[in-house]
């Protein structure tokens, strides 16, 4: 695969893709004009009441500024999520943040809960289909007075049927109370809010509790934090992101917990799978103190992904619920599309498939 280029460029720093990307596809599309495919103003979708050609997009993660979205747009992708912001500036994970993962399963996937996962997964700079990655980068975010403005420019190149998504967390940071941690999110939605957001998503699933704790696993925190957030952003629709959640009740928590209090309007899901991330001979793959694990992505976790949203669709339907679901987790080709439409979601989206097929959302809307 020497001779393709992911629009974000796993050979580069984060800094420099920030700078520099996107590249590839990408960075074709950007010296064009045309806002996206499609006749103007025709859509058949919704995503959180917002009309769309196609619910079909990139989540948060690669899509690292106003370029990278407004290139997304450009090549179809109707869905474009700003990555996560926060409301303070935060650094980025050493390089680098990228490797080629290998699962020892004949199919290449990665099984929530299994020993694997903690005695090793090979990583190497070997990127083959289908692919996998590593992401290790720990959420980096600029400072509200750079990503504001930028993501106001974002929101405005949306063309017809397409909707720019803004992706938020909290931070911790020590000795902050629990309170406290609960207004940050509140005040970083609002900051997003304030740039003209008409929907947004908020990130539960990446170790934003400490290294390798998630959120999302506290359902009942969520469920005060959502209802700080909502008390800031009011009828604005808010989606979260889950990681892979092994307990039927403690999803079926989270649920009652948000949606059924009214505070949230729909669930993304998932990002990645944490494995022990090992070279060839068995030592740590990624450089630097309290590195040795990384959240997976790609074809690996397409099982795991769509475990998630058939779960949740069942939830749904017994709870007599009304939420969106967003499939993501291995989405690299139209038949992948197609089964989480199948499991329930009602809108889909690829990261890893995305930067390494720049004409996937075009592949999609080929085969519908």
């Amino acid at each position: 695969m020497s001779d393709f280029e992911p629009f974000y460029d796993v050979n580069r720093t984060y800094e420099d893709n920030y700078a520099q990307g996107p590249f590839g596809a990408f960075a074709e599309a950007l010296k064009s004009d045309i806002a996206g495919e499609g006749e103007p103003g025709k859509t058949g979708e919704s995503f959180l009441g917002q009309p769309v050609r196609l619910a079909f997009g990139i989540p948060a993660g690669p899509l690292l500024n106003s370029r990278y979205t407004t290139a997304a747009f450009r090549m179809g992708f109707d869905l474009a999520t700003y990555k996560t912001v926060r409301s303070r500036a935060w650094g980025c994970n050493p390089f680098p943040n990228v490797l080629a993962v290998h699962p020892a399963s004949a199919d290449g996937s990665l099984t929530p809960g299994s020993a694997e996962l903690d005695e090793g997964v090979l990583a190497d700079t070997n990127y083959e289909q289908p692919i996998s990655i590593s992401n290790s980068f720990g959420v980096p975010s600029k400072e509200p007075d750079v990503w504001q403005p930028d993501m106001r420019a974002a929101i405005a190149a949306a063309g017809p049927g397409q909707v720019l998504v803004p992706s938020f967390q909290g931070s911790r940071v020590d000795g902050m109370s629990e309170e406290d941690y609960i207004a940050d999110h509140a005040t970083t939605a609002r900051l997003v809010k304030e740039t003209g957001a008409k929907l947004m998503v908020m990130n539960t699933s990446c170790p934003n509790e400490g290294h390798n704790r998630l959120l999302c696993h506290n359902p009942l925190l969520v469920g005060r934090i959502t209802e700080a957030v909502k008390n800031e952003i009011g009828d604005t629709p808010l989606m979260i992101k889950l990681a892979f959640i092994p307990s039927d009740d403690d999803l079926e928590l989270m649920v009652r917990s948000t949606v059924r209090r009214g505070t949230v309007q729909g669930f993304s899901t998932i990002n990645t799978i944490s494995a022990r991330l090992v070279d060839k001979d068995g030592n740590q793959a990624l450089p630097g103190a309290g590195r040795d694990r990384s959240g997976v992505c790609g074809s690996a976790i397409r099982g795991a992904g769509l475990e998630m949203v058939r779960r949740l669709a069942a939830l749904r339907d017994r709870l007599g619920l009304d939420f969106a679901i967003n499939g993501v987790g291995g989405v690299v080709s139209a038949a992948d599309y197609a089964a989480y439409k199948a499991a329930g979601a009602d809108s889909v989206m690829s990261a890893t498939g995305a930067m390494w097929d720049a004409e996937l959302a075009h592949k999609i809307k080929a085969s519908l």
